[in-house]
């Protein structure tokens, strides 16, 4: 079955059901099924897709007569790839809350907010592709604001209001948009037609870009990211790291790039400015970092912003890189946030300080933890070693400097991710620590899965990067003149 639209409705459907099961042995279980049912639904656009610059599988109708605003879904080569991050990455997601006793309100949310983000990334139209934009931050509101911990209200209010503020911002942008042409539309290829002015160009560009820069986050837009991740549910800064922050990148990409091709040629270096800027910021208060999800928050600051680099630095390589590190990034981060939960589970903190000597009584955890952690670095034969130097060699062919800033995400990164290691697996076993169970079932699932990715994508990267060569290509030629 090759339909786009079931593919869109099935995490919907589930929603539906599982907003009515209340017992939470049911709920996450029939909340896995769904999520794995989308996974196999997936399988047939992967082995049907024709690696070129072509839109695929496309369906488009009517959707506000009055408006001319069409619902138009369909794939290329970007978007193919975090369609598989997506539906890949829910199933391990919801896999790895099995330890908890969410209800069935909880999953609906998960399974609503998936339909929200499939939307963003097949949307043809900027219409569709803000109300994907919109679905996918409400569920994630609800999950943080309703399971998190501490002072989760004001961080949750803190979080919505920045990206609200991103979102109104995008929304007068394309309002914008759909009175400059002949025929008042939203479709992207309406859109990327348009002959605006300079000018014009650069407040849609603004506008966009701040839109998205929040929720990457790139500097100086990230401040409500270290907070929100500590007080989010496992599940939900899984959610925010492996999935939701890519709709800002996507969103550069799809529509930033190809709409405001004089603006992005004019402050692209600005931005890349700020990305370095953000690189070296994050990685050094990284170190200074005692919890452990914080320190991963700054850790993905650092790495989104060389993602987010790699698209303004114009050139194949970046693009390529951007492609395939958001879903090298989405897989390591849900891997060690993974870790984090079991461990703080078993200890009852996530204070480094409070760790130490895991790796004797829990030999698997430190095994697999390595081989993520050495994927999260960049090491050779993992997946993040091609992606980040794709990467840094579009830098390089934008800027030697940029380059050589952006690298540091690599040494910084090497340096305070070994010491995280360094702090929870070796050296002497924590005295206060509880005995301490090596992981199991569902845990060593999910690990041995995205540790198996892990090493696959970086002896294969060809798997992703034939899929988005032809399609970077073809949007490059679309920007530059």
């Amino acid at each position: 079955m090759d339909n786009l639209f079931i593919l869109l409705l099935a995490p919907v459907v589930s929603a539906l059901v599982l907003c009515f099961i209340k017992e939470a042995k049911s709920a996450r279980w029939i909340a896995l099924f769904t999520s794995l049912l989308s996974l196999a639904l997936s399988v047939p656009f992967l082995l049907g897709f024709v690696p070129d610059a072509s839109i695929q599988f496309e369906q488009s109708w009517m959707w506000i007569d009055l408006l001319r605003l069409q619902f138009h879904i369909g794939l290329d080569g970007i978007s193919l790839p975090l369609l598989l991050l997506t539906n890949g990455l829910m199933p391990l997601i919801i896999l790895s809350s099995f330890g908890k006793d969410h209800k069935g309100s909880f999953y609906a949310l998960i399974s609503f907010m998936q339909a929200g983000l499939l939307l963003v990334f097949l949307a043809r139209d900027a219409f569709s592709f803000y109300v994907g934009w919109e679905v996918a931050l409400i569920p994630i509101y609800f999950i943080c604001a309703l399971w998190g911990e501490g002072d989760r209200i004001r961080i949750n209010i803190k979080f919505f209001v920045y990206t609200f503020f991103g979102s109104i911002l995008m929304l007068v942008a394309l309002i914008y948009l759909y009175h400059q042409g002949i025929i008042r539309s939203l479709e992207w290829d309406a859109l990327v037609k348009l002959h605006l002015s300079e000018n014009a160009q650069r407040w849609v560009f603004w506008a966009f870009f701040l839109a998205f820069a929040i929720k990457i986050p790139i500097f100086p837009f990230h401040t409500w990211q270290p907070d929100t991740y500590t007080h989010a549910p496992t599940t939900g800064t899984m959610l925010l790291s492996g999935v939701m922050l890519k709709m800002g990148i996507y969103g550069l990409l799809r529509w930033l790039l190809p709409i405001t091709p004089f603006a992005v040629l004019s402050y692209g270096h600005i931005v890349l400015i700020l990305c370095v800027i953000g690189i070296v910021y994050a990685s050094i208060i990284a170190f200074k970092q005692k919890d452990a999800k914080r320190l991963m928050a700054y850790s993905s600051i650092a790495h989104v912003g060389l993602i987010a680099g790699g698209v303004f630095s114009l050139q194949p390589t970046g693009l390529q890189g951007a492609v395939l590190q958001m879903l090298n990034h989405g897989l390591s981060v849900v891997g060690i946030f993974l870790v984090i939960d079991v461990l703080q589970r078993r200890t009852g903190s996530r204070n480094l300080s409070e760790w130490g000597g895991f790796a004797k009584p829990m030999p698997k955890l430190a095994i697999l933890f390595l081989i993520l952690l050495m994927g999260a670095i960049g090491l050779p034969l993992t997946n993040g070693f091609v992606g980040e130097f794709l990467l840094l060699k579009g830098l390089f062919g934008y800027g030697v400097w940029y380059a050589v800033f952006g690298g540091l995400t690599l040494i910084l990164g090497a340096v305070y991710m070994l010491r995280f290691y360094q702090k929870a697996m070796l050296g002497p076993i924590a005295v206060e620590a509880k005995p301490m169970v090596d992981i199991q079932g569902y845990e060593l699932l999910v690990l041995l899965i995205i540790g198996f990715f892990t090493i696959f994508l970086g002896v294969c990267p060809n798997a992703i990067l034939r899929l988005s060569e032809a399609s970077v290509t073809n949007l490059l030629n679309q920007i530059k003149f």
